[in-house]
């Protein structure tokens, strides 16, 4: 099934009550606005695998979160996205949710207004306050609210118009969360496919990011051959992800539009890659918080993207 031309239509002509333009009909197209969040408050916490390994391995490896380069490398996120004409938008900060600069996960946009999500990891379950005061106040309706169980903005991805794919690991989203996320995109004549992904991988956002039209950069290694064979039969080609790469976020980074992309400069392999097949990337110092458990996908929330017309 897939959208109707009029569902299709609204991610282009919705603005906010502050001028924020918003709704996404695919995770491809040129990105002209995000939600970010603000760093002030951010630190390194318990929050999933990626962060686990750096918390047992400090000593060992003599890792230290240094507030000052994480407040730096931020910024300097911000500036890319700023340098390639796109509206940056913030949720407030708040010393208790030190994790909330990862925006990906506590809401998600479709072509109807934004999902809150209901967060299971518990340093984000307050997350949902604060995102929804920025829809509130900048006039972007809300669409729903994730109540049935969990599910996270990380385990939301737009494969094309009218398709989506739904991850969840159990401890993050469950299936519970997914199913009925997929039940109000089937009350939109949109394709909802569920599909179950190893905890050590968090999200479905760091095994499947859309690149382009009909292009992803997918890790084959996070996903069941069914999987793999509805993303072929959907005309998705695939760029490799490796294992070894993916649990360290290696495929977790932004595509801008135009063959433009916003990586981390850790992702050495993927990088290599995507300018080999004649992708522009701008790739920005982001340890201190890849390293805390998210990449720059993990770090934005895009409330708009222009139709992609490749």
């Amino acid at each position: 099934m897939s959208a109707t031309n009029s569902d299709n239509q609204l991610a282009g002509s919705n603005i906010g009550r502050d001028g924020t333009r918003w709704g996404v009909t695919a995770q491809t197209g040129i990105l002209t606005s995000v939600l970010l969040g603000k760093p002030d408050h951010f630190r390194w916490v318990p929050l999933n695998s990626i962060s686990a390994v750096t918390l047992a391995n400090m000593k060992q490896m003599g890792l230290r979160f240094d507030k000052q380069k994480a407040m730096k490398q931020h910024r300097e996120m911000v500036d890319v996205y700023e340098a390639n004409g796109v509206a940056c938008h913030f949720v407030e900060a708040d010393e208790g949710l030190p994790s909330s600069v990862f925006t990906r996960d506590s809401s998600f946009m479709t072509p109807w207004g934004a999902d809150i999500t209901r967060l299971q990891t518990p340093p984000r379950r307050q997350d949902y306050s604060i995102v929804s005061e920025f829809y509130r106040s900048a006039g972007i309706p809300i669409w729903k609210w994730v109540t049935a169980d969990h599910f996270e903005g990380g385990d939301f991805v737009i494969v094309k118009p009218g398709v989506a794919l739904l991850g969840w690991t159990g401890d993050r989203s469950t299936e519970a969360g997914a199913e009925q996320v997929a039940g109000w995109l089937g009350e939109k004549d949109w394709e909802a496919y569920i599909v179950p992904i190893p905890p050590q991988f968090v999200h479905m956002d760091a095994v499947v990011v859309m690149l382009e039209q009909g292009l992803a950069l997918v890790c084959e290694d996070a996903l069941p051959a069914y999987a793999l064979e509805w993303l072929d039969a959907h005309g998705i080609d695939r760029i490799r992800v490796e294992y070894a790469d993916c649990v360290k976020l290696g495929g977790n980074l932004v595509s801008l539009g135009n063959r433009r992309v916003l990586s981390m400069a850790h992702n050495v392999n993927v990088n290599a890659r995507l300018e080999a097949e004649g992708f522009e990337v701008t790739a920005v110092d982001y340890d201190m918080f890849a390293l805390g458990g998210g990449g720059v996908h993990c770090s934005c929330h895009e409330l708009h993207r222009e139709p992609d017309v490749s």
